[in-house]
């Protein structure tokens, strides 16, 4: 309860407690009562109670969420040119009045849902983009009183419910309107989201502060379409859709002829190097082979005995020996050991095993 309440009423108070007392002395006095009137205390009733109600209409208490503005015949424009601040401030009593504006932060939604908003109802914001695409616009705006230009405000639209209903509502509502058209409707739910929001925001920035008030945040809550376009959207939406999904076939079938190609690249490789190996394979052992025929050619040239000693090894290693027919009576005696010996020198043969020599005894 306020101090200018509790004041009126004790001041109401006073003056009915003196209305009380003169009524009590009359009637004592119609009864042929001797009762004397005490103007002390006539006077202290009446004064108490119009200083206590002048108190009353004089003193108001503004909260800290509040600034004042005191209405006075007795200012130029009907108003005093401050506002007045938060504490109890003195007025004029029954000549000037104090209109309170609330400078805490307000809210105002536009919605199309009929659960939220300030008003029942759809109260989307109905706009045309640059394409002529119908959109509908669900929007906050938060907002304050500027302290220092509420004079001003009053001037202007006098109470709270008439700046609220007669500039915030229809200045957001025109400023969605006007930014919206300069978009495309591609626009408007894609990249460029958020730069109309800003764009909405500073131009309502400018048109709150001419009228008083502080805007603190503009907020798009939602963007719905007619619903051809929303169902031409979707379309749109699957048909790209199914364009990604043919593009990662196509990248994966790609992906697994390059696999393929790799494999068979690999194997010809395999095949080319196992062919040049065993061509190098061959000629090396042709080498060999030949290298050591003509090792074999030069130890016979030199040891023309030696053919025979191999021979004879194939037929017994452990004869050492042997007596071969000769003509007459005469047979020759052949010693393995002495061309053991004389084959000594002979370079050990290749791994390649030579052809066999096929030898006739006489």
């Amino acid at each position: 309860m306020s101090f200018s309440v509790v004041f009126t009423i004790l001041g109401w108070a006073l003056i009915i407690g003196l209305g009380l007392y003169l009524f009590y002395v009359i009637s004592m006095r119609s009864q042929r009562h001797t009762t004397r009137v005490s103007i002390l205390l006539v006077l202290i009733l009446l004064i108490g109670g119009l200083a206590s109600m002048t108190l009353g209409a004089g003193l108001v208490f503004i909260d800290q969420f509040e600034s004042g503005v005191v209405v006075s015949p007795l200012s130029e424009g009907g108003v005093r040119p401050a506002p007045i601040g938060p504490g109890i401030h003195f007025v004029t009593p029954f000549i000037e009045s104090v209109d309170r504006f609330s400078i805490a932060k307000q809210e105002y939604t536009m919605s199309g849902s009929t659960n939220e908003g300030a008003q029942q109802g759809n109260d989307a914001v109905e706009a045309r983009t640059s394409d002529a695409q119908q959109v509908y616009v669900d929007a906050t705006v938060r907002f304050y009183v500027d302290p220092v230009q509420v004079v001003q405000l009053r001037r202007t639209w006098q109470s709270q419910e008439r700046y609220i209903g007669g500039f915030v509502r229809p200045t957001t509502r025109n400023v969605i309107y006007n930014t919206t058209s300069r978009y495309r409707v591609e626009d408007v739910y894609g990249a460029k989201r958020t730069e109309l929001q800003q764009v909405i925001s500073d131009q309502l920035v400018t048109e709150f502060a001419k009228q008083g008030l502080v805007l603190d945040a503009f907020q798009l809550r939602n963007i719905t379409f007619s619903p051809e376009y929303a169902q031409s959207i979707e379309q749109k939406q699957i048909a790209q859709q199914q364009s990604e999904q043919a593009k990662l076939l196509v990248q994966k079938s790609q992906q697994e002829a390059e696999q393929l190609r790799a494999k068979v690249k690999g194997e010809a490789d395999a095949v080319i190097l196992r062919a040049t190996g065993d061509a190098e394979a061959a000629v090396t052992r042709a080498k060999g082979d030949a290298e050591a025929l003509r090792l074999i050619a030069e130890a016979l040239k030199t040891n023309p005995d030696l053919l025979t000693y191999t021979y004879i090894q194939k037929l017994a290693p452990n004869v050492g020996l042997i007596m071969l027919p000769a003509g007459g009576n005469n047979p020759f005696i052949l010693n393995l050991n002495d061309l053991q010996n004389q084959a000594n020198p002979l370079p050990a043969a290749t791994p390649a095993s030579a052809p066999p020599i096929t030898t006739t005894t006489p």
